[in-house]
């Protein structure tokens, strides 16, 4: 018999609708100064557990790593060793895994791992309204979410408002929950094509002469765009729809002169976008549009001297109506751990001296 027993729904509020049949016992003295507290949670739902505990433990490896925690299984109870607020969160977030699992969710290790790392820096957050929060493409059935708090901020802004800034570190998934939405709304109608587009502007070096016509000259610049199409949606799919021009990948060169009417449009790497450039694009919109506009002002690739379109753009619209900024940081980075480890030492080597 697990002692004290209470609801960890009661640690864990606003666990949205779906309800978690765990209970924990409350925090307990072990007298070990290297784990100095401890709880039990047992599990009603074997199904549950299984998804949440991973195949030999290796969720609650990752979960233990990444909070601090050492956290043991036995039969239908996890054990979780720790600092006190350590535990805590990972109590939390074992509770939340079980609600999430017990709707039919298949936990993966990316899962597991972005989750812990929220909840690092967010203690609060609600992981259920976050995986509850689905991207409904309409094809197959694969389920897109957000993984951070600012992503779900990101996707509510994109379905309210006609013109959305997606502004941060790369890995944060700007781009790829863009074209994720862009791909649900032309499956459902709302918007007749996508139009993805961003400059073709080298990274820092000179490729020199590339051959092809001017389809394959820019062709490489605008390669990311098509690997998140071919991520999202069946190749076939995509080729069909590239082929007849529903969707369409192009620089933003080729948008002056245009009037994009009921299309979901998207400027990536606005950053190397210059003020005029970034004016021509915004202007484009027609009735029934919506844009989405991403980048990272960290990563301007221009010619020393020129400024960027996508910092004027955020200067000169914030406040506007109908215009919404997402602003990431490095606790949004989705990618491997070390990415988000790499952004923050770049950032804080670049401030000055008086402002480390």
């Amino acid at each position: 018999m697990v002692p004290d027993e209470e609801k960890i729904i009661e640690v864990q509020k606003n666990s949205g609708s779906a309800t978690t049949s765990v209970k924990t016992s409350k925090l307990v003295a072990t007298g070990d100064s290297n784990r100095p507290f401890s709880c039990t949670l047992r599990f009603s739902n074997a199904d549950a557990l299984r998804e949440v505990v991973g195949e030999l433990g290796n969720h609650l490896k990752a979960i233990g790593n990444v909070l601090n925690v050492a956290i043991a299984q036995r039969g239908g109870e996890v054990t979780v060793l720790g600092e006190e607020e350590a535990v805590k969160r990972s109590a939390a977030l074992l509770s939340q895994f079980e609600s999430i699992a017990s709707t039919g969710y298949n936990l993966t290790a990316r899962d597991v791992e972005q989750s812990a790392r929220l909840l690092l820096h967010e203690s609060d957050a609600n992981l259920v309204e976050l995986f509850g929060d689905t991207i409904h493409i309409g094809v197959g059935n694969r389920r897109i979410h957000p993984r951070t708090l600012n992503q779900r901020v990101y996707l509510n802004a994109i379905r309210k408002h006609d013109l959305v800034f997606g502004v941060g570190p790369a890995g944060t998934g700007k781009t790829y929950l863009a074209v994720a939405m862009a791909l649900g709304a032309l499956f459902r109608n709302e918007v007749k094509r996508i139009i993805i587009s961003r400059p073709a502007v080298e990274a820092g070096e000179k490729l020199g002469f590339l051959p092809g016509d001017m389809v394959d000259k820019v062709d490489p610049y605008l390669r990311p765009m098509y690997d998140a199409l071919y991520d999202l949606v069946d190749g076939d799919r995509v080729n069909r729809l590239l082929d007849k021009g529903t969707i369409e990948v192009a620089p933003i060169a080729f948008m002056r002169g245009r009037t994009l009417a009921d299309a979901f449009v998207i400027l990536d790497e606005a950053q190397n976008t210059t003020r005029e450039q970034m004016k021509m694009f915004l202007t484009r919109l027609g009735m029934s549009s919506r844009a989405v506009v991403t980048g990272d002002p960290s990563q301007i690739d221009l010619p020393r001297g020129q400024h960027s379109g996508l910092v004027d753009a955020v200067n000169v619209l914030s406040g506007v109506e109908g215009v919404e900024m997402t602003h990431f940081t490095a606790v949004d980075v989705v990618r491997h751990p070390l990415v988000a480890r790499i952004i923050r030492a770049y950032a804080q080597a670049e401030k000055g001296p008086n402002e480390r």
